[in-house]
């Protein structure tokens, strides 16, 4: 019995161009030709694309069917696709489940990973930040950050009205804000201190972290906004300097929905 490519393709269950790919790899042997011309396919061609096949469903890299050999596939290298299976499954779980909590809570396709249920309440800059933030930032610290934008109603008004503040904001409103804002950043110092020293958060080095979030500040928020964030941070630090001076425990509502936090 002889088969032409297409045939043995179609026995094999895969397409021309497959077993092609395979000829050049040189993981199946080019066969004889008929007095025409055309490739003439035998049963070894067939067991050996099968096999190929068979390695292939299973995950094996081509690259290394073709460097162990058809049969030869041992059981380290099972295990190696095994693991490898088991990350993508992983992934695809992960998938899944960030794509249901996209639905579910009507936020945007592209929302920050793990932030779907607070995607409303964000600006486009904070949404920006906050997929930085996921490159740099450990589970836990982004934990916490999703903790700090499920704003309060307060909360939310300060931050939309940052959102809003035009370049030219005039001295009074750029203060006003500050001084609104900074009650909210010093809450989130004494509820979560590594925002003081997030060396231990990060996955990057310390000084590419802060490069990248200077630069990034500086593109995403406009001069004013920048002026409010810097105001409030500094009132902030002041309040808690304060409050440890005499004792108190510098109790402060809210929560932030802006993440530029000083």
């Amino acid at each position: 019995m002889a088969w032409s490519t297409r045939e043995l393709a179609d026995l094999a269950g895969t397409t021309v161009n497959t077993i092609r790919h395979y000829h050049r790899l040189g993981l199946l042997d080019e066969p004889e030709r008929r007095y025409n011309g055309y490739k003439q396919y035998g049963v070894r061609h067939l067991v050996r694309l099968l096999r190929i096949r068979r390695l292939a469903q299973l995950g094996m890299p081509l690259s290394q069917v073709g460097s162990m050999g058809v049969g030869e596939s041992g059981p380290e290298a099972l295990r190696a696709v095994d693991a490898e299976l088991a990350a993508n499954i992983e992934r695809l779980q992960q998938a899944r489940a960030d794509i249901a909590a996209i639905l579910r809570d009507d936020a945007p396709a592209d929302a920050p990973a793990g932030f779907a249920s607070v995607a409303a309440h964000l600006s486009e800059a904070d949404s920006s930040i906050l997929h930085i933030y996921t490159r740099f930032y450990d589970d836990g610290a982004l934990a916490d950050l999703r903790r700090m934008v499920e704003v309060d109603a307060a909360a939310a008004a300060v931050g939309a009205e940052i959102t809003a503040l035009p370049p030219d904001a005039d001295e009074a409103t750029r203060q006003r804000l500050a001084e609104r804002l900074a009650p909210t950043l010093a809450q989130n110092l004494i509820d979560y201190p590594w925002l003081s020293d997030p060396a231990a958060h990060v996955s990057r080095s310390a000084r590419a972290t802060r490069q990248t979030f200077i630069e990034a500040v500086g593109e995403l928020y406009n001069s004013a906004q920048i002026d409010v964030l810097g105001r409030a941070g500094m009132l902030a630090q002041e309040r808690l300097q304060a409050a440890a001076a005499t004792g108190d425990d510098a109790e402060a509502p809210g929560h932030p929905d802006d993440l530029t936090l000083s």
